[in-house]
């Protein structure tokens, strides 16, 4: 009888470590989707960029990828971005998608511009920089 009790407790004890530490790694992840307004960037390539994906400037994450779409026009991608309220991006900010390293998932760099003009809510990015992959840069070699 005695032992059941001690295998108890101790999975008692496991259950609760194991929950602090997945709070933990929630909290401290920054896996939460930034709330903020909307711009849109047009890419010729997305290169397997996954709507959830980050939006960073110079490796702060500042956003979120909302939406991708395809335009029946130019047949170009458009990427609708979700960035933070206190970020005010010029209206020369470039996009590009990048990626985390070789295995690693893709996002959205802004590298802002010098102009005065700031983009507005639903406004859309300037000229983009388009994903190029490992296997199109080796073929080229």
């Amino acid at each position: 009888m005695g032992r059941n009790l001690i295998e108890t407790i101790m999975g008692a004890v496991v259950l609760a470590v194991a929950a602090f530490f997945l709070a933990f790694a929630y909290t401290h992840a920054n896996v939460k989707k930034i709330e903020g307004y909307e711009v849109t960037a047009t890419f010729a390539s997305v290169g397997g960029l996954d709507t959830g994906a980050d939006v960073k400037i110079n490796g702060i994450k500042v956003g979120t990828v909302l939406a991708q779409s395809l335009d029946p026009v130019t047949y170009d991608a458009v990427v609708k971005l979700s960035v933070a309220h206190g970020i005010k991006l010029p209206a020369d900010t470039q996009a590009s998608i990048s990626s985390e390293g070789l295995l690693g998932g893709k996002f959205v760099k802004l590298t802002p511009g010098k102009s005065q003009a700031m983009i507005a809510a639903g406004g859309a990015l300037g000229p983009s920089k388009n994903f190029k992959s490992i296997e199109e840069m080796v073929g080229q070699l």
